[in-house]
This record gives C-alpha cells, structure tokens and sequence, in this order.
C-alpha cells in the first residue's frame, strides 16, 4: 500500500509536524504538486486521519492526570453506551478507552490540582452510571508519549 516515497514523506512529517508542503516536498526531492498529492491519496486511504495541536495540559494549569480503570455493571442491558455517553460529556475526561477482560474502561481525567479532582470525581465520575468498580491510578511521571510509528 505504501511506497519508499510514502514512507519518507511520513517519516518526515511525523518528525516536523511544522513543516510546509513546500519543505516537505523538497526533504522529500519532490515538487510541492506531487508531494501534496500523495498527502491527499494518503488522507483519502485513511492513513492520514488529520492533523491536531499538542496541547500541554500542564502548561494551561491541568497539573494532575489520573487514569481511572473502571468495571462496569454487565448485566444491565446498555452498561456500555449509558457509561460512555455520560464520562464524553465530562469535559475533563480528555481520552476513554475500552477493553476486553476484568477492567472494561479506562478514563483519562486532567484536573488543575488534588482539590479540583477530587471535585470532579465526586461530582462528575462517581455519577456515571453502571459502575461496579473503580480504580484510580495517578500519572506521576509521563516517561514516553510518543504519536509517531516508525516507518
């Protein structure tokens, strides 16, 4: 599906998100044209799926990251689609993840400080409906976040 000249062009973006059509095309030994036509061929196939601002939540305040594994109530009917229709309208749960076995979600919760979590967990997380456990674990140290697959 990919080519040596898809590969580099994304190895290169991954790198340089910053990067104008323009340098990129030329990183790449391509003409701005072509290079800009194999990102729409690679956005069209699904392998681009847009491009995001990193934001450092630390940097606007959000000192504090906890994830939450949550195990939900199975035997009512809609556990799964009641639970996370509820945690996306709590604004400082920025990532839900679902899984198969004993811990069925996981919530990523910013919050400025341990006050303001723990208003938001009792006011927010607590409320969600079908929890039959939950267990939270406090990010001490993030020692590698990294979005870019080597290619």
């Amino acid at each position: 599906m990919l080519d040596d000249m898809d590969r580099r062009l994304l190895r290169l973006w991954q790198a340089e998100p910053e990067l104008t059509l323009a340098d990129l095309a030329e990183a790449c030994g391509l003409t701005a044209g072509k290079a800009g036509r194999r990102l729409d061929r690679l956005r069209a196939d699904g392998v681009i799926k847009g491009q995001v601002a990193a934001v450092d939540w630390a940097a606007l305040g959000y000192a504090v990251q906890v994830s939450l594994r949550v195990t939900l109530d199975k035997t009512a009917a809609r556990a799964f689609d009641d639970f996370i229709a509820a945690a996306r309208q709590v604004a400082e749960v920025i990532e839900i993840q679902t899984f198969l076995g004993r811990v069925d979600v996981r919530l990523s919760v910013v919050a400025r400080d341990l006050p303001h979590y723990q208003t938001i967990y009792r006011d927010h997380i607590l409320t969600l409906p079908h929890i039959a456990d939950i267990e939270s674990l406090m990010t001490v140290a993030v020692v590698k976040a990294e979005e870019a697959l080597p290619i």
